[in-house]
């Protein structure tokens, strides 16, 4: 298949056809890792999503009661002049 590359600015870019991105697994993706491989331009799924597992992780420190804060609460000298 031979696609074209666009001027976009100072760069350029190419539009990816839908059943390419579907073969490649990346039809709902929203990021992607790209790189250059033996003078090849290569589009890969990213190896995670940022921050995946995170909710889960602070629900089980929460579950376990090992959320309490370590300095307690505090405030600042000049809080009592804010208002919300």
């Amino acid at each position: 298949m031979e696609i074209a590359i666009r001027n976009i600015g100072n760069s350029k870019g190419v539009v990816l056809p839908k059943p390419l991105l579907a073969q490649a697994g990346l039809e709902g993706e929203t990021t992607a890792l790209i790189q250059v491989e033996n003078g090849s331009i290569v589009l890969s799924k990213s190896s995670k999503p940022l921050r995946a597992g995170w909710a889960k992780a602070a629900a089980v420190v929460s579950a376990q009661g090992d959320d309490d804060l370590l300095m307690g609460e505090f405030g600042n000298a000049d809080d009592a002049e804010l208002r919300w």
